[in-house]
C-alpha cells in the first residue's frame, strides 16, 4: 500500500498497513533480524495489541484514525551524529501540524508531544549499535488524532487533536508529510548512503 503525496527517495516507499498487529515496532525488528526488510520500510496499524512506549510502557492504540507507525533507517554512523534525533522528530511533527493544520502543540522532553500537559503523541527511538557505530534505527510514532474516549487509567493524561481542536486530520496524509520532511533532515546529517 502506497502513501499518497510521497516525494521521498526511500522513506515510506515500501509501506504496509495492518488493521491489527501486536506492535509495529516489533514487526520491524522481527523482519530486520531475518534480513527481510528494505531500508525505509514503514509499517502502519489501526490497532496495536502490545504497542510500545519508552521504558517498557504500553502505548495505547485503541481506535482507527489514530496514527501508529514504525519505520527502519539503515545506517552506519557514529552515535554522536544521531544525538537529539527524537526531539528533532517531535519538532518536525509539531511544525507540520502548525503550518498545515493550525494545530499548536509542544514537545515534552525526552519524547512526548503534548497539549496543555496532556499527551497527544509519543516517539520511540531504538537502535542497533555495534561498537560506536549505529547500524540501524527503528523509530515508532504514535499520535492520538481522532480519538474521543480514553481508557480510565489515561483519561487525565491523554487527549487527541480532534478532542482539543475539533479538526479532522487524515492519518496517512500526515504520515506522508512527515516522511517527506524527515528524509530531508536525515539526508542533511549524512548518516547513510542512498
Amino acid at each position: 500500500m502506497q502513501l499518497e503525496n510521497l516525494n521521498t527517495s526511500f522513506l515510506g516507499r515500501n509501506s504496509e498497513y495492518y488493521k491489527q498487529i501486536d506492535s509495529t515496532q516489533s514487526e520491524i525488528w522481527r523482519r530486520y533480524e531475518k534480513n527481510e526488510i528494505p531500508n525505509g520500510t514503514l509499517i502502519m496499524a489501526d490497532y496495536q495489541t502490545k504497542g510500545q512506549g519508552t521504558h517498557g510502557r504500553v502505548w495505547h492504540t485503541d481506535e482507527a484514525n489514530n496514527i501508529a507507525f514504525s519505520f527502519l533507517i539503515q545506517t552506519n554512523c557514529e552515535i554522536q551524529k544521531l544525538e537529539g534525533i527524537t526531539i528533532e522528530i517531535a519538532n518536525i511533527l509539531i511544525k507540520i501540524l502548525k503550518e498545515k493544520y493550525g494545530v499548536r502543540l509542544e514537545v515534552k522532553e525526552p519524547n512526548d508531544i503534548v497539549f496543555k500537559g496532556k499527551k497527544i503523541g509519543g516517539i520511540l527511538t531504538q537502535s542497533k549499535v555495534v561498537g560506536n557505530q549505529v547500524k540501524c534505527l527503528v523509530i515508532g510514532i504514535g499520535m492520538n488524532i481522532q480519538q474521543e474516549e480514553f481508557a480510565e487509567e489515561i483519561q487525565t493524561i491523554a487527549t487527541s487533536i480532534q478532542k482539543e481542536f475539533g479538526i479532522s486530520i487524515k492519518p496517512r496524509e500526515l504520515i506522508a508529510e512527515f516522511c517527506n520532511a524527515f528524509e530531508k533532515e536525515i539526508k542533511k546529517k549524512g548518516v547513510f548512503e542512498i
